[in-house]
């Protein structure tokens, strides 16, 4: 009987920790989400996006990546004009410029031609629409102003449609690019 409750109480004093780290956890993920941080990142985001997107427009040659970035330009840019007004309203100040990670990716990809610009087009936009999904998740799951939770629930709905769209594209030339690779393997092989 000693050795029962003994062994009862070592697993209460052993799994007490477990709970409360478990508990800890799930406060964090309910925890709200700072609604400016979240308009900042989605404005940055979304000035980003227009950026690629011209350049997408204006580089790329395969069809369905033209007719995905004026999508993406027409989409974003009325999305970027309703977080605009929903920060001016709410006097949450937003960056105005795109940051230098976005600098930096469309300067990569703007001395890229062909075929080689269209794989690496379509990875950036399948990371930056990874990135958006997750940011806007984030808010309209736990963001403290309704106003700027279903800001963020609308949009999310279109961002998820773009990345759908653009994954398959982004699929197709990975494998590409993988076989490309394997037929240059067996070229030295030989």
């Amino acid at each position: 009987m000693i050795r029962t409750l003994t062994l009862a109480a070592l697993a209460a004093v052993l799994s007490a920790p477990a709970a409360l780290a478990q508990q800890a956890t799930t406060a964090a993920a309910r925890a709200g989400v700072n609604d400016a941080l979240f308009a900042a990142a989605a404005a940055d985001g979304g000035m980003a996006e227009l950026s690629l997107s011209e350049l997408g427009l204006q580089r790329a040659t395969d069809p369905e990546l033209k007719q995905f970035s004026q999508r993406m330009i027409d989409d974003h840019t009325r999305m970027n004009q309703e977080l605009t007004t929903l920060a001016a309203q709410k006097r949450i100040p937003l960056p105005r410029t795109v940051d230098v990670r976005a600098q930096f990716c469309a300067h990569s990809l703007a001395g890229l031609t062909g075929q080689e610009f269209d794989r690496c087009y379509a990875k950036a936009q399948l990371v930056a629409h990874m990135d958006a999904v997750a940011t806007f998740e984030a808010e309209a799951e736990r963001g403290i102003d309704p106003n700027m939770k279903a800001l963020a629930a609308k949009s999310l709905s279109h961002i998820r449609e773009h990345l759908q769209t653009i994954k398959p594209i982004a699929k197709r030339y990975e494998q590409e690019e993988k076989g490309e690779k394997k037929d240059e393997g067996n070229k030295e092989d030989k």
